[in-house]
């Protein structure tokens, strides 16, 4: 799975947090999401958020809308002119291990002080070059490293790009353990359950449940944090 590969990430805040990873297109990560998927945004989830510590979890094809509202660590920070947003649907899981952005367990938070994380899968055709706005005259460098964003659960049908191709919908049908529904909404009917819980696989999930569920429901913004890597990797964190 994507996750298999060492993210990296630099500083986290608040109640949520995001990774990146390099894109391998065409890849099938953890919820057996459909390859096409992986030419527009995705992320992988941490294990506790996931719900599973392998395969599919609940967390599997679920959407989050992100926007751009300022720097985090530069100083002064940097607010742009224009707010930018992007739709990721998460496709891969972020196993708990160490003492890394998704290692949070119910009794122990991650590196960031927090308890759920997401990796994004960049840089990504998806995703413009230009995303992360920038004032290299002012600062002398190009990458923030972290932002401050607003976060917003939303239908992936309705704010997804990949919604527009059937292709990127749904799951590989390769006979493997998969799910990933087009646009789970947290109903038993499209919503995936825990590939661990069904096989008698242990996780840390005495959190996990409680936490999905609230991630899954909301429908108001937060205010979270986002670290973009120096090599296009990027972390993301809400407040």
């Amino acid at each position: 799975m994507l996750s298999s590969l060492l993210p990296h990430c630099l500083v986290l805040a608040a109640l949520y947090t995001l990774c990146s990873i390099p894109l391998v297109q065409n890849y099938i990560a953890a919820c057996g999401c459909t390859a096409a998927s992986t030419h527009y945004p995705t992320v992988a989830m941490s294990q506790m958020a996931f719900g599973s510590s392998t395969a599919y979890g609940p967390g599997c094809g679920r959407c989050f809308k992100l926007t751009l509202l300022n720097t985090f660590t530069s100083d002064p920070p940097f607010f742009p002119d224009v707010n930018k947003s992007l739709v990721v649907k998460v496709t891969d899981l972020c196993p708990t291990g160490g003492n890394g952005w998704c290692s949070a367990t119910s009794d122990k938070a991650n590196l960031g002080g927090e308890f759920i994380n997401f990796d994004l899968a960049w840089p990504s055709p998806a995703i413009p070059d230009d995303f992360f706005p920038s004032n290299v005259s002012f600062y002398g460098y190009a990458d923030f490293g972290v932002w401050n964003v607003s976060y917003e659960a939303v239908s992936c049908l309705q704010g997804w790009a990949g919604a527009r191709q059937n292709a990127a919908l749904g799951s590989v049908d390769d006979g493997s353990s998969v799910c990933c529904p087009a646009d789970p909404t947290g109903n038993v009917n499209d919503t995936c359950p825990s590939y661990s819980d069904q096989n008698g696989i242990p996780y840390h999930h005495e959190l996990g449940p409680s936490i999905t569920h609230w991630i899954y429901t909301i429908s108001s913004r937060v205010v979270i944090t986002v670290c973009v890597g120096t090599s296009g990797l990027l972390d993301m964190i809400s407040l």
